[in-house]
């Protein structure tokens, strides 16, 4: 490797993206696409400036950034927002990626594309852009809006749907064919290790951190970090499958845990650097020669996504129960390609069955989507007017029933959802690792039997011997009664609990079976298995119970880790106090006080004993102590205390609509009649009535520094730091 050559590389695409960045900014343009158009600045296709000399540099960096976007989406995603983002977004998301998913490959075909480059093309238009939707909320100050708050759940979903597509297109790609037994077998593979890989990084890496805990300054939390990210990274490539996937994985465990929030701080420049590369690499994939040639499908590609995000969004929030005015909003601001669509570009393009114009094509309907996001957020509600004037009676009719049914349903889960919701996740994991037991055991165990045995032990019955010693716990867990939720009657649960039992009993005698399968025929094998089952369920019960309900329990404080060290519930101190730990949030009443003057021992009745501030630690902090955003309080007190503060303390302020650049320098005379003639910058009280503050006051010939104390007199020119517009309506 040339590293000479790697080095100047990278110095060269880095400062022409440095630069084309900072005018896309000034312009007030996505940074993402600045990096696209630095991309292409920097390719050989672009002739008035130097080039980069390897190609093959740029993937290598590429690869890299494509693990740390995958790996930092992960830490956003976590499997609890999952949860909490319910079946509304679950079902919007499916029927967004299905409907785009047949709409793409429609179109590649109907443009002459073969099978396999027209799903590909499928799988890259059916994914929002997380980032530019984000972005856009924020810019124009949506974040707080129902329509949004639906919609990120739905763009969490999406993300792990296209890691799931990522792997059933990678193997209708190596197969060159779309074989249903196949595609199945890779799906079920890809659910049980997501599902061991989940459970065992849920029950182990919290653990290990919060053992670690006095070591992990920022330094080495990067460090253990990217080191977990590219470890699983190389695993995921050892059971088949992708880089991208072991560090999404890794990223979404990480995220549950009470290091997620310094872990996503501490990565954040490495994403943003290797993230630059990255989407620079895409640029460089741009051919002007190929886009003039094929602007007509670029134009139609465009089209298609703008009006099936917009069809299939609309819908898929009607069926889920959403009013017509969510549904609109949430389907306009659907309406583009990014990350995903470049990543599965790269995928196709690696595996070398995606056409080389299909790259660059995808970029430009990117680019045109992107651009095109806020004018179509921003027409949602003229969208929604129009339809409301012209939509019958009889349909609007029709919706609001609907709506109304379903969420009844919603708001009223039947027996069986419930019992399912109680049992399911348990079933679904005690099979699993009884599965992976089974299985690692005839693969890896047996061999070393074979090998290392002596010659009076028969290696296929040492092997599962020990291949029912270790699945007796979940066996045993799979043989008792599944659990009846606080509420609902005995009586109405009897019949889904006998199903749940016989199913779970049926798994357990399975998975035992198959264990002993190594060494006995069939008639002998059932007999021996169902002996042994008994056994253990009658002579190990209360041992083995005692035993899983502790690791059920540990596994459950790992996943809810973060949201118990907030509440401190499992942080008992002594008697029934409890130990939280609370960041303070913008919009909290006594941000930037002292604690003294928070009162929060006589609102609340806690104590604050001590104060995480970025690196520094105040422990048992004084009265004096000032309290600042991102504060990270030691709260003790009693679970209700404890609850009343939590939601004072964490307050978040509803961003303000108005853009940040209003904010400057402004200068106020006070003419005759001017309210503030008299007053103080103290009982003026100018930065809560006009989000400004005084610097200086120009009186006479002298500017006078701003003074809490000073008297404002006639004639004075004040000048103020805050909103322009609103010092202008307000005070001149």
């Amino acid at each position: 490797m040339n590293i000479e050559g790697l080095i100047s590389d990278l110095a060269f695409i880095l400062l022409l993206g440095a630069g084309v960045t900072v005018l896309f900014k000034w312009i007030k343009q996505p940074v993402v696409l600045g990096y696209i158009v630095a991309g292409f600045l920097a390719s050989p296709h672009f002739e008035y400036l130097p080039s980069v000399t390897t190609e093959a540099n740029i993937d290598f960096w590429a690869e890299i950034g494509i693990i740390v976007l995958l790996f930092s989406l992960g830490l956003e995603f976590s499997f609890k927002k999952l949860v909490s983002a319910g079946g509304s977004a679950v079902v919007t998301a499916l029927i967004i990626v299905a409907g785009m998913m047949v709409a793409g490959y429609c179109a590649g075909m109907l443009m002459g594309m073969n099978n396999i480059n027209s799903l590909f093309l499928g799988g890259m238009l059916s994914m929002s852009s997380t980032t530019i939707i984000i972005k856009a909320f924020t810019d124009m100050g949506l974040r707080q809006q129902k329509f949004a708050s639906l919609v990120l759940a739905v763009l969490i979903v999406e993300d792990l749907f296209a890691v799931v597509m990522m792997v059933i297109l990678s193997s209708i790609a190596v197969n060159n064919s779309v074989e249903g037994v196949d595609l199945l077998f890779s799906v079920a593979k890809l659910m049980f290790f997501l599902i061991i890989w989940f459970l065992v990084g849920v029950y182990v890496l919290p653990s290990l951190l919060n053992r670690w805990r006095r070591f992990l300054n920022s330094e080495t939390l990067l460090v253990v970090s990217m080191g977990l990210c590219l470890g699983m990274s190389v695993f995921s490539v050892a059971c088949g499958f992708s880089l991208a996937l072991g560090a999404f994985v890794m990223g979404s465990i990480l995220a549950g845990t009470s290091y997620a929030e310094r872990i996503e701080h501490v990565v954040t420049p490495v994403k943003d650097l290797f993230g630059a590369v990255f989407f620079i690499s895409v640029g460089m994939m741009v051919q002007p020669d190929i886009l003039v040639e094929y602007w007509q499908s670029i134009l139609i590609l465009s089209a298609v996504v703008i009006v099936g995000m917009i069809i299939f969004g609309t819908a898929g929030m009607l069926v889920t129960g959403q009013t017509l005015k969510v549904a609109i909003q949430s389907g306009f601001s659907l309406t583009q390609i990014g990350e995903f669509a470049f990543i599965i570009a790269t995928l196709g393009m690696s595996l070398g069955v995606l056409e080389p114009t299909l790259y660059p094509i995808v970029v430009a309907v990117s680019v045109i989507t992107t651009f095109t996001t806020p004018y179509f957020i921003k027409m949602a509600l003229p969208a929604y007017n129009l339809v409301e004037r012209t939509l019958p009676e009889r349909w609007r009719g029709v919706i609001d029933r609907y709506r109304s049914d379903a969420v009844r349903e919603q708001a009223t889960p039947g027996v069986w959802q419930a019992m399912l919701q109680r049992n399911g996740a348990t079933t679904v994991s005690y099979t699993v690792v009884g599965i992976a037991i089974d299985i690692v055991c005839r693969r890896y165990l047996l061999p070393l039997m074979e090998r290392w045995a002596p010659d009076w032990a028969n290696p296929a019955i040492v092997t599962a011997i020990c291949t029912l010693a270790l699945l007796s716990p979940f066996l045993f867990a799979l043989s008792v009664p599944a659990r009846v939720p606080r509420g609902l009657g005995l009586d109405l649960a009897r019949v889904p609990a006998m199903v749940i039992n016989i199913f779970r009993r049926v798994v357990a005698l399975a998975l035992a079976a198959y264990a002993v399968s190594i060494s006995f025929s069939s008639g002998f094998m059932v007999a021996l298995v169902t002996f042994v089952v008994v056994v253990v369920i009658v002579m190990l019960s209360r041992r083995l119970r005692f035993r899983l309900d502790r690791i059920e329990s540990k596994f459950r404080d790992n996943l809810n880790e973060r949201e118990l060290r907030r509440s401190g519930r499992n942080n008992l101190v002594v008697n029934d106090l409890h130990m939280a730990y609370m960041t303070v949030g913008s919009g909290c009443d006594f941000v930037g006080e002292r604690l003294m003057d928070s009162d929060l021992r006589r609102r609340f009745g806690v104590h604050v004993v001590g104060i995480q501030r970025g690196q520094q630690n105040i422990p048992i902090p004084n009265g004096r102590t000032r309290i600042f955003p991102g504060d990270v309080l030691a709260v003790i007190g009693n679970d209700e205390q404890l609850h009343a503060v939590l939601p004072a303390i964490e307050a978040e302020r509803e961003p303000d609509s108005a853009p940040a650049g209003n904010v400057g320098l402004q200068s106020v005379a006070l003419d005759p009649g001017s309210p503030l003639i008299g007053a103080t910058p103290r009982t003026a009280k100018l930065r809560d009535a006009y989000d400004a503050v005084v610097v200086a006051v120009h009186r006479g010939d002298d500017y006078i520094d701003s003074d809490p104390d000073l008297v404002f007199a006639e004639g004075d020119i004040l000048w103020l730091v805050g909103d322009k517009h609103k010092i202008e309506r307000s005070l001149k």
